[in-house]
Parts: structure tokens; C-alpha cells; sequence
């Protein structure tokens, strides 16, 4: 599978551009701000119905606008594919497969298998544990649809109970049958989400001390740990330990929304005792792990976007990330870089067809 053009209308700073690829590798080149990642993000738009940097989905129409259109067309097991993602102003956005409408945005989600690295990747580390969580959830979506919906259903009773024990607080009540009836759901929906999740994470764990491994020649010991308190008791047990908190706080305060993902080297938190360098090889190797694991699961190479992932990294990570990447298991690649020599360099060592689009 592989994009073969693009066509963006009113897509942030372009007011109008096509690109046409090669199946193997395409490469970004230009000095920061000229357009580079907004190109990646298109690509991105296409394969999950929203952008990767900006979740505000108005901030994407070019200033001045009031509507943006990006346009793409895939090759799939042999098939032409077209994906259009379009918002006008003050209306829903809309998200078509070869001129048809899709009705739900979930349905699309894992039909173009796509992977991006980028250095906004470091609010993984950085950010809370809804990052690390979305992360896992998004993975295990793009190969799951059941998996999707439950979070979906999940979601939407943990918003309900939460505005009933608002309610419970503003009016002085309680009404426990009611609430029981919501923490039933939240009992099941929850224990399935759970096995999932610890089911995914016993499969990809390996796949990403591989390739941690592959990139640091092994210097480094590194550790994801899962933390979920569904490992100590079930969902039920949980909310009911937990009511009087709840009740106090007026929201849900345990349950698989609260889980989380630690990420360790040498057995400490990685945000606080790892270095820049140390941070982005693990990274990197947790991007090219959900690679792996969503060709092994899916069967097909997803799409790899490198957003200016060569700085801050020496050469002999470059180097093996590279001749990872020039293996046969990889299917088609764009890379973003302010450095055209630095580029041209790195892509010409693997002898593969690349095209070079200087913005």
C-alpha cells in the first residue's frame, strides 16, 4: 500500500499544492516553517480523519479561509483508493472513501495503517498520563473496531456519571440505584478494555525492546511498565471504594480512563533521568515497535512519516535507524529535514527510488 499523490486546498499555509510520489521514498526539504510538517500532517489527515499536531480541526484552514480540502489517493492490494477530508467554518467536517460519505469517522480508523515520528512525539515523556493512554488506544484501534467502540461506550457513561454526580452535589441527593446502573457498565466495558489493553502490551513490549536494543547497540536498559488498577480489583469494586471521593471531587476518579504507561531506563522515570538523546532513541523505538506490530497484526506495511527526527540524534543512530529502514519490511517512507545535503546523503545510502520536494 502506498499514497501516490495528494492534493491540498486551503490546508494551513498552502493555498493550493499536489504532490506526486514515489512508492519508496519521498523526502520534505526546506528551512523550518516553510511547510514541511504540514505536508506529513495532509498525509496523516487522510489515514485518521484529524490532524496530528492540532486538535482543533478549524486551525487547520488557512488564515484568510474559511474552508480547507485535502485530497489523496492510495494504492491498496492493487486498488485505487481516494481519500478526501474537508471542513468549511461552522460546519462538521466530512471524510469520504472514493466519493462516499462515511457516516462515523471510527469506520475509517485503521484502513490506511500509518506510523509518524516526529519530535511532538516527546509529549509521550513529557505530558500526563491521557497522552500515554491515547498511545495504546490508538494502536490497538487502527486493528481493533469492537476495541474502538467500547472506549467510544466507555467515554460516554463516564461522562454521564460524572454530570449525575454533579447533579447529586448541586441538589443535595443521592440516588444510589441509579448510579449502580452506570457503574455496571462502566464493570464491563472496563474489564474488556483492560484485557485488551495487558494483552496488547505482553505482544508489543518485546517488539519494542527489539528495536531499542537495535538502536542503541544495546547500551541502554529500558523498561514500559503497565499501571492500571484493574491489576489489584475489578471496575465495580473500584467505584464503590471509591464513592465518597467521587462524591466529594464530582467526578469519576478510578477505572481504565485513569491507567497509565510508565516509561523507564534503568528502573527511573526516563523524563527525569534520561537524556535528550536517551529520550529519542526511545521514542524512535517505540514508533518503529507500533510499526512492527501493526504490520504483523494487519498484514500490510504502514505508511512512515520521519517529521525532523535527524536532529539531536548522533550518527550511528542515523545510521541504524536508516539501514532498519532499508530493509525489506518497510514499505513507503517520507522524511521532513532543514538539511537537503543531510537528506539526499542518508536516502542515496539505502539504493532505493526516492523522489526530493524542496519547499
Amino acid at each position: 500500500m502506498f499514497l501516490k499523490r495528494i492534493s491540498l486546498f486551503n490546508y494551513k499555509n498552502f493555498s493550493e499544492a499536489t504532490f506526486e510520489f514515489d512508492a519508496k521514498i519521498n523526502c520534505f526539504v526546506g528551512k523550518n516553517g516553510i511547510g514541511k510538517t504540514n505536508v506529513l500532517d495532509a498525509i496523516y489527515h487522510l489515514a485518521n480523519g484529524k490532524s496530528y499536531f492540532n486538535p482543533l480541526a478549524v486551525q487547520n484552514i488557512k488564515h484568510g479561509e474559511d474552508f480547507f480540502v485535502v485530497d489523496g489517493e492510495f494504492e491498496k492490494k492493487e486498488r485505487a483508493e481516494q481519500i478526501l477530508c474537508s471542513l468549511k467554518k461552522g460546519q462538521k467536517k466530512i471524510l469520504k472513501r472514493n466519493g462516499k460519505l462515511y457516516e462515523k469517522f471510527s469506520d475509517h480508523i485503521g484502513f490506511i495503517p500509518l506510523v509518524i515520528i516526529s519530535p511532538a512525539d516527546s509529549d509521550l515523556i513529557i505530558e500526563g498520563s491521557e497522552t500515554r493512554r491515547k498511545f495504546i488506544d490508538n494502536v490497538i484501534s487502527q486493528l481493533d473496531s469492537s476495541y474502538l467502540q467500547q472506549l467510544i461506550q466507555y467515554q460516554k457513561i463516564i461522562i454521564q456519571r460524572n454530570a449525575l454526580l454533579k447533579y447529586f452535589a448541586l441538589n443535595h441527593v443521592f440516588e444510589n440505584d441509579t448510579l449502580a446502573i452506570y457503574n455496571e457498565q462502566l464493570n464491563s466495558l472496563g474489564q474488556s478494555i483492560f484485557e485488551k489493553r495487558k494483552q496488547f502490551l505482553a505482544d508489543f513490549i518485546p517488539i519494542f525492546n527489539k528495536y531499542h536494543s537495535d538502536i542503541t547497540n544495546g547500551a541502554e536498559t529500558v523498561q514500559l511498565v503497565y499501571q492500571s488498577d484493574l491489576f489489584q480489583t475489578d471496575t465495580l469494586t473500584l467505584l464503590e471504594q471509591n464513592l465518597q471521593k467521587d462524591r466529594a471531587l464530582q467526578y469519576t476518579s478510578v477505572g481504565v480512563h485513569k491507567d497509565d504507561l510508565s516509561f523507564e531506563i534503568d528502573s527511573h522515570p526516563i523524563k527525569k533521568f534520561g537524556s535528550q538523546g536517551q529520550q529519542k532513541s526511545f521514542l524512535i523505538a517505540l514508533k518503529l515497535a507500533q510499526f512492527d506490530f501493526v504490520k504483523r497484526q494487519s498484514g500490510e506495511k504502514p505508511i512512515l512519516l520521519f517529521d525532523d527526527i535527524f536532529d539531536k540524534l548522533d550518527e550511528y543512530r542515523v545510521s541504524k535507524i536508516i539501514e532498519m529502514v532499508n530493509q525489506e519490511e518497510f514499505g513507503q517512507l517520507f522524511i521532513s529535514d532543514t538539511h537537503a545535503e543531510r537528506t539526499e546523503s542518508i536516502v542515496k545510502s539505502t539504493h532505493q527510488s526516492y523522489k526530493l520536494f524542496t519547499l
